[in-house]
């Protein structure tokens, strides 16, 4: 016996999970989900079998073949990082149902009220589950290492949508008897309720898992997409236009990475509160309203939520120590995608700002180098704690230097034979290597592989880009130590891209006066870019212009994307010179934006605060 990600409480000696059927009944009053979970094991199985789950509130455990009661014992120890382990005792089963509630406190669970939501008549919630919060949606053997097929039965207000990253199959009225005991059977099938339902066929890790209920429209931008937001016409347009060229995306990315194999390619823009710039959930990409930014550049994040359908979703890290097996190969393949429709200065402007944001986090784990590896060891330690751009960046370094070594056209054909021979697999550093090594003859010798994963820091035949546009922008923002800021003929043809390049290449801390009059004169506090309007914000709280505080306070209150609450939280209350009143600042405002942030972000503040307060 023994645990398979030190993640998960699941243990290598049980049978796993094939099939999950979910019965849903969504109280937004009580902000919490009425549920049953029918999950269906690969074989058959006599003893005890240990399912992860965090705060949820379990009722019952029922053989569904015979309706007679499971023995079940939910652990009063907590984890803070795994949860609570559910322990159902079988007795010769391959399936068995539990009835459930989630908790208003669910970590992948975010609850808007009314006057959260733009229209500010109905509810709204949505899930977040990378990388270990299905298991507060419901019980399961929440690792990426295998994988499961599902379906949905979600029962909500009439006046709502739903969308999830499974088939839509119907719409229709609640029926008698669906509601497998998840609820009392007549607030199952009340008055002024829907039930919408799901299949998911292909087999996916628990983390793929999500759905939106709430008041959504959409908007048809492609064969294979749509874009789905709040009801907002303003919203839905602005998104339609910004990702017009989506399936010019997925053309391009079936001509580098192979068919696209999951049908649909649909957008869900969520309220600014979503955490991350974008979600991978297969058939269904959640996405930040950051991203629209009425230029090309907001279209990036489309292009690595794409490419994920390849390198993520088809292929997966078995536990988050892999990770970069994930997000280094869809970062390459991110890139590989712009450069192929926007051209090589596009993807060049990418990588530089990649490099200089891995550059960066070594800077951030000077005292604990484990996570500047690429393999890592996550033993004991939260994935959401130590959520970096180290197995982007890296990962996208080591697979460039690959490609370097032996040419691109051989890489692409290596990427290939890779994803056609580990599709629907989950998998790790060790077997990358061995297949790399046994269709790569004597790469080994050629590049250091263990350095590169294994190893702390930056390899030192990693690579910054080449590049007319980036060189330009960087010399630029050396100059403006010397006082010289660039002139309006220099950024004339510039967008988000190169003003957070020029941005984030900028000393850490200038002369108040510069950082004043660089925005005199370009604006950048008031840009609708959050990419460059955060790193202009940065430049502002480390030089200490408490004039641009409101602005902080403003961005902060108006979005929840961790990368930039990271950032502004960080300037504002790390190092030894910083000033009290600028901590102070900083709870104040935490404390009137918390019940804003997704309970994923709000954890991450929490952390900032309690190491440096």
């Amino acid at each position: 016996m023994a645990p398979i990600d030190p993640h998960s409480f699941t243990d290598s000696s049980h049978p796993l999970t094939t099939h999950i059927s979910l019965n849903l009944y969504f109280n937004f009053p009580s902000s919490k989900i009425h549920s049953s979970a029918l999950i269906t094991l690969k074989t058959h199985y006599t003893g005890d079998l240990i399912l992860d789950t965090r705060n949820l509130s379990i009722s019952a455990v029922f053989d569904p073949l015979n309706n007679t009661q499971i023995p079940f014992c939910l652990s009063s120890e907590v984890d803070p990082i795994k949860g609570q382990p559910l322990t159902v005792s079988l007795t010769n089963c391959n399936c068995f149902l539990v009835v459930y509630d989630t908790s208003p406190c669910s970590s992948a669970l975010q609850w808007l009220n009314p006057s959260q939501t733009f229209n500010k008549k109905f509810g709204f919630v949505y899930s977040q589950c990378h990388s270990i919060h299905a298991r507060s949606i419901f019980p399961c053997q929440d690792t990426p290492s295998f994988r499961v097929k599902y379906s949905a039965r979600v029962n909500i207000p009439w006046e709502l949508g739903c969308v999830m990253s499974a088939k839509h199959v119907e719409r229709r009225g609640p029926m008698r008897g669906e509601n497998e005991m998840c609820c009392d059977e007549g607030l199952w099938c009340g008055d002024g309720r829907v039930v919408e339902e799901f299949v998911m066929e292909q087999p996916i890790p628990t983390y793929l898992f999500a759905f939106a209920v709430g008041e959504i429209g959409w908007r048809e931008v492609g064969p294979r997409t749509k874009v789905f937001a709040e009801n907002a016409g303003a919203v839905l347009d602005a998104a339609a236009k910004e990702f017009s060229e989506t399936e010019d995306m997925i053309r391009g990315g079936e001509k580098l990475f192979g068919e696209y194999d999951w049908e649909r390619f649909d957008l869900l823009v969520l309220p600014p509160s979503f955490p991350y710039a974008g979600m991978e959930n297969p058939r269904m990409v959640f996405l930040t309203p950051t991203v629209i930014k009425g230029e090309a550049s907001g279209a990036h994040v489309v292009a690595h939520e794409l490419a994920h359908s390849w390198t993520g979703n088809l292929i997966t890290n078995k536990t988050n120590d892999h990770f970069w097996l994930n997000e280094g190969f869809t970062t390459y393949a991110e890139r590989r995608i712009i450069e192929a429709l926007q051209g090589e200065d596009a993807a060049a402007l990418k990588i530089g700002i990649g490099w200089k944001g891995l550059v960066d986090e070594m800077e951030r784990f000077k005292d604990n180098m484990e996570f500047t590896k690429l393999l890592t060891n996550q033993e004991g330690v939260d994935p959401d704690d130590v959520y970096s751009l180290v197995p982007y960046e890296k990962g996208f370094q080591f697979l460039w230097r690959i490609e370097r070594q032996i040419g691109r056209t051989a890489f692409d054909e290596f990427l290939k034979k890779y994803i056609a021979a580990f599709k629907f697999q989950s998998i790790d550093t060790s077997m990358f290597l061995d297949f790399l090594k046994a269709n790569v003859p004597g790469i080994e010798n050629d590049i250091d592989l263990k350095t590169w994963t294994e190893g702390t820091g930056i390899p030192p035949d990693a690579m910054e880009p080449v590049s007319t546009i980036y060189t330009k922008i960087v010399s630029l923002a050396h100059e403006f130590k010397q006082g010289r800021m660039p002139s309006e003929e220099e950024v004339a043809n510039w967008h988000g891209q190169e003003w957070q390049l020029y941005l984030e290449n900028l000393p850490k801390s200038v002369e108040a006066s510069q950082v004043t009059a660089l925005d005199c004169r370009y604006r950048l506090s008031e840009s609708k870019d959050y990419e460059v309007k955060v790193s202009f914000l940065q430049l502002a709280i480390t030089s200490r212009c408490s004039e641009y505080y409101n602005v902080v306070e403003k961005t902060l209150k108006e979005v929840g994307r961790m990368r930039y609450l990271r950032a502004l939280y960080k300037a504002l209350v790390q190092g030894k010179t910083r000033k009290e009143e600028d901590k102070i600042f900083a709870q104040r405002i935490f404390a009137e934006a918390r019940e804003s942030y997704h309970p994923i972000a709000q954890g991450v503040v929490e952390s900032i605060l309690s190491k440096h307060l």
